[in-house]
Order: C-alpha cells, then sequence, then structure tokens
C-alpha cells in the first residue's frame, strides 16, 4: 500500500493542506539530493516529489531543465534515483515520494521491472509526464498492482470528460497544472484555479494538488484555501541553483519553512 491515501487522511483529520515540493535528484550533486530530501521533511514537507533526469524534459521551463543538465552531468540515472530513494529510507519511512519524470528512461528498465525497484526502495507514486491516460491503461496495472500511485496531469484545458478519464486511472492524488505553458510559469489566476479544482473535484475523488506559478507563503496560502496540496518546484530548484556553494540545504529549509508557513495559514 502506498503512503500517499494514508497521508492526506491524516491532514484532512487536523484540517491540513499538504506541501509537496520538487527537486531534482542529482541536483546540485550526486550526494546532495538526501540531505535535501530529509532538510524538506525537517521544513515541514508532506510528501516529496524526486524529479528523474532526462534529456528532453519538454514540461519543464529553463529552470527545471538546467537542474536536469546539471544532474545528467553528474552521471544520475533512474537506478541512481532508486538508490537515493533507498537511502531515504534507511531513516524516513513515512514521508511519502513520487518519482516525477518521463517514459523513455522507465520503459528502457521494463515497466514491471521498474515498478518492483521502485516499491523495494520505498516509492509511493509514479508521475510520468508523457504517458497520457489514454495510454496507461497497461502501465498503470502495473504500477497499481506493485502498490504505486499513477498520478496524472490535468491542465486549465482539460475536458471534463478526460478529467473523468483520468480519475478512473489515477491514485493518490491528482495534480492539476494552474497555467498554460512549461513549470516556472509567473502568473497566477486563483479564481480560475478555484473554478477548475470544483470541476475536477465533481468528477475525481482523489484529493487535488496544484502546481505551478506558486512562489511564495502567499501564493501558497491562496493555493491552499483552494486544493488539498500546494506543489512547488521551480522555486525551490532555483534556490538550489542560485545558492552559493555549501548553502543550497540551509537556503531551501528556509524558503519550505516560508512556504510552510503560508500553507497553513490558510488552515486558521
Amino acid at each position: 500500500m502506498s503512503r500517499i491515501g494514508p497521508t492526506f487522511a491524516a491532514l484532512k483529520a487536523q484540517n491540513k493542506k499538504a506541501l509537496i515540493p520538487f527537486i531534482t535528484a542529482g541536483d546540485p550533486g550526486r550526494g546532495m539530493t538526501v540531505p535535501l530530501m530529509h532538510a524538506l521533511v525537517e521544513a515541514g514537507v508532506d510528501l516529496i516529489e524526486l524529479g528523474v533526469p532526462f534529456s528532453d524534459p519538454m514540461a519543464d521551463g529553463p529552470v527545471i531543465q538546467r537542474a536536469s543538465e546539471r544532474a545528467l552531468a553528474n552521471k544520475v540515472g533512474l537506478k541512481d534515483v532508486l538508490a537515493m530513494v533507498a537511502e531515504f529510507r534507511k531513516s524516513n519511512d513515512a514521508t511519502p515520494v513520487v518519482l516525477m519524470g518521463y517514459a523513455n528512461p522507465v520503459e528502457r528498465m521494463g515497466y514491471a521491472q521498474f515498478a518492483a525497484a521502485a516499491k523495494a526502495a520505498g516509492v509511493d507514486g509514479v508521475l510520468t509526464v508523457d504517458i497520457p491516460p489514454e495510454e496507461s491503461t497497461g502501465v498503470a496495472d502495473v504500477f497499481k498492482a506493485a502498490g504505486l500511485d499513477p498520478i496524472f496531469l490535468l491542465s486549465p484545458t482539460t475536458p471534463e470528460s478526460r478529467v473523468a478519464q483520468v480519475a478512473q486511472a489515477a491514485g493518490g492524488f491528482v495534480y492539476y497544472v494552474s497555467l498554460k505553458g512549461v513549470t516556472g510559469s509567473a502568473s497566477l489566476d486563483t479564481d480560475e484555479v478555484s473554478r477548475k479544482v470544483a470541476m475536477v473535484r465533481h468528477h475525481c475523488g482523489l484529493p487535488v494538488g496544484v502546481g505551478f506559478g506558486i512562489r511564495d507563503a502567499a501564493s501558497a496560502e491562496a493555493v491552499a484555501r483552494i486544493a488539498d496540496a500546494v506543489v512547488v518546484g521551480s522555486r525551490i530548484v532555483n534556490e538550489i541553483e542560485t545558492a552559493p556553494e555549501g548553502e543550497a540545504v540551509n537556503r531551501v529549509k528556509m524558503l519550505v519553512q516560508d512556504l510552510r508557513r503560508g500553507v497553513d495559514a490558510a488552515s486558521r
């Protein structure tokens, strides 16, 4: 069983919303990922989204693209990412971990082999950006059979009929992309997001996480008033990229603590 469902249930019982950060495995260095994961937990996150480096991250903006490039330069691949999760699990068996990436590395390993290895490492869910629900039936079944939640993206242009289709295939939570475009986009229309999230909830009983365009405590609070989870990626990765040498962990921790305060303010 995945840790994701129980985590959201526990948060709901406390009238709290989830904070989900994204970092790219292997960025800024191979040895930094596990310390960053632990720092994120210490700063108050509820679930970690861990990016699998890929050479053509088409859904990602420049900030996360550069993170993938740095990780690939550090020779970090899918097997290394799974080893990092296993290392993290030696001292944290509670925080859910979702791998986010693209189909190619998983397909090369083989879906069944990957699912077994991911489960053994301690992964809870998988978001493969370029496997849409229409093409996911066999893959989602393999993931679910291994105890992994298949996570899917919804966007401002997703029609209601497709939301219902995603609801049938998804597990854990659904990820609503609040903006048209790639990660790191700037403007966020919370009124429009609120209307879309209400539509998603009409068709899907899973928790709804919202990401893209969340950069500070104020925007995190605004989204937390609408959604079940706030997903922050580019802002955190930018902090890693711009931090002076040796300061990435502390800088990320301070940012995430501020985001946590914003998310919690929505529940008061």
